[in-house]
């Protein structure tokens, strides 16, 4: 599976997830990889798991600063597709250092394209922008 693909299935995961109280994720996990029709390759898997529960761990500061950029927009009154794929590309500008900015917003924009709905690709380019511009003012301060 290329990475693409497997950070399509990232993004497939934390959008069920998002469905799921928090007690649920080891099974919501489990199940995601036993319907899979084909068997997922251990390296996929673990970065897949990775992402998922790297987005889980921080979550808080991911929301916050998807909130700070949005313009008013509380993650909790966005579309759910979009959010999914927010912070999983947030988690890759922030905490994934092995993925670069271009790339993170690139991937989510594509995926915002293909899942979300009309506007979902501008509006997600817009708030990862926004960060990203965040992260590289921080760090020419």
């Amino acid at each position: 599976m290329s990475r693409r693909g497997a950070r399509r299935n990232a993004f497939y995961l934390l959008f069920q997830m998002d469905f799921s109280e928090a007690e649920e994720f080891e099974q919501v996990k489990e199940l995601f990889f036993a319907e899979k029709e084909e068997p997922v390759e251990e390296e996929d898997k673990e970065f897949i798991l990775s992402e998922v529960e790297g987005v889980h761990a921080h979550m808080a500061e991911i929301d916050e600063m998807i909130t700070a950029s949005a313009n008013g927009w509380d993650p909790a009154r966005m579309n759910k597709v979009d959010l999914a794929i927010l912070r999983l590309a947030v988690y890759e500008l922030k905490y994934d250092k092995d993925v670069p900015t271009g790339v993170a917003i690139n991937e989510a924009v594509e995926l915002a394209k293909r899942f979300g709905g009309e506007t979902s690709g501008s509006f997600v380019n817009g708030i990862l922008g926004k960060i990203a511009n965040s992260e590289s003012e921080e760090k020419s301060e």
